[in-house]
């Protein structure tokens, strides 16, 4: 079993536990998790991902060239996709992720009960396929549909 600390914590138990090897001290990792229960509406499932999204995401994004732009075009991406899943649930929980590989930034949430809608369908897509470079869908851990997005993340010299 791994146990994660603050050092807060690690500082209250410190004489009880060993050292952390230098590599556990450095360790920062590039992706953000969420999930909503069962309970939260859509509109409470929307604004409380993108909330998360806009409190985390300058930690994942420390250092990235347009981070802020890039920032905002997530959040609106996250908005959409949840508000998505969350009308068209395929289980109780909505889980999103989303993981920046230094070039792009792939936002993905489920599980949704079917393929995704035409954007005539669904005004939000044509928000979502203006920010990113590619979206899609696979089937998740529970036969539901996760969708996926890539938001590029554009340097400050363009």
């Amino acid at each position: 079993m791994d146990v994660t600390l603050s050092s807060t914590e690690r500082g209250l138990f410190d004489e009880l536990l060993p050292p952390l090897a230098p590599w556990r001290q450095l360790v920062m990792s590039r992706e953000i998790t969420f999930c909503l229960g069962p309970g939260t509406a859509p509109t409470d499932a929307m604004e409380r991902s993108a909330a998360f999204a806009h409190r985390t995401l300058p930690m994942l994004l420390k250092d990235a060239p347009a981070a802020q732009a890039a920032s905002d075009d997530v959040i609106s991406v996250v908005r959409e996709l949840v508000d998505i899943t969350a009308r068209d649930r395929h289980g109780a929980d909505i889980l999103g992720r989303i993981v920046f590989d230094g070039t792009h930034i792939t936002v993905s949430v489920g599980e949704k009960q079917g393929p995704l809608p035409q954007p005539d369908d669904e005004p939000g897509l044509y928000l979502v396929r203006r920010l990113v470079d590619d979206i899609g869908q696979y089937r998740g851990d529970n036969s539901g549909y996760v969708t996926w997005a890539s938001v590029p993340v554009h340097s400050n010299t363009k």
